[in-house]
């Protein structure tokens, strides 16, 4: 699926810059605020866990790396880090808050052929108004061994079809594209791609639904969040893998 219509590439940084776009965001209070930090601590801990199992090599790049946080979560671990950020206030944050290398998106060609062993995209490929180019990008810059790690929200989740136009992972017009398992993996093969694990984000439905209840009546729901997140969990258990948030993991032909 796709936005439509898409907002201009001139126009879309303003979308960013609203106090409910969270990922962005460095100083926010408030319960979601809360709920959102405390699943980030969570995640960050379960990526660096699947980079370890299925990657090798420490040379990382991080494609829309926002504040940079994946980023010096990683290299405490050990990582040779580097970000791609669009939005200037994020990548300003990034340097200078942790010291890592981050650039516009315009430097993606200036990157030499090879040069990285894991490429990662938290939730950004959605975001991205040239899959092919971006894609093309990351198949240049990954070694034939490497490892690309994508996120992205299921529309064919069950919270996704029962928020329909409620459902705060469409986030209009942020978000260019929604992605089935099929699409992707169509989208990945024509860039030489394959699939070789697909790993649920559990958590993701419960703060997905908190947000869809909030857009859907105007008002936050915790007790009607817990429980569609719970359900989505458990109809993705035996309906093909569809939980709310997907993490891909990728190699080479």
């Amino acid at each position: 699926m796709i936005t439509v219509p898409q907002p201009k590439p001139s126009d879309i940084g303003k979308y960013y810059k609203s106090s409910q776009y969270v990922s962005h965001a460095t100083k926010n209070s408030g319960i979601e605020s809360y709920i959102y930090n405390l699943i980030r601590k969570i995640t960050l801990l379960s990526k660096t866990s699947l980079i370890k199992k299925y990657a090798s090599g420490n040379r990382l790049l991080d494609l829309g790396c926002a504040t940079g946080v994946f980023l010096d979560h990683s290299q405490k671990y050990g990582y040779n880090v580097q970000g791609i950020e669009p939005d200037e206030n994020a990548r300003e944050y990034a340097c200078q808050k942790f010291g890592i290398s981050v650039h516009d998106t315009s430097y993606l060609p200036h990157l030499s052929p090879k040069s990285f062993d894991i490429i990662t995209m938290w939730h950004v490929l959605e975001h991205v108004g040239d899959l092919n180019e971006r894609m093309d990008h990351v198949n240049k810059l990954l070694t034939d061994e490497g490892t690309v790690f994508i996120a992205l929200p299921n529309p064919s989740s069950y919270d996704a079809q029962f928020y329909k136009k409620f459902w705060a992972a469409y986030d209009v017009p942020r978000h260019l594209y929604h992605f089935t398992q099929d699409s992707f993996t169509r989208l990945m093969y024509k860039h030489s791609l394959r699939i070789v694990k697909v790993v649920p984000m559990i958590y993701d439905s419960y703060y997905i639904s908190l947000q869809s209840e909030k857009y859907k009546d105007d008002k936050r729901s915790f007790t009607k969040a817990f429980y569609r997140g719970l359900r989505s969990n458990l109809y993705a258990r035996s309906n093909n893998m569809n939980y709310s948030s997907l993490i891909y993991i990728l190699k080479k032909f």
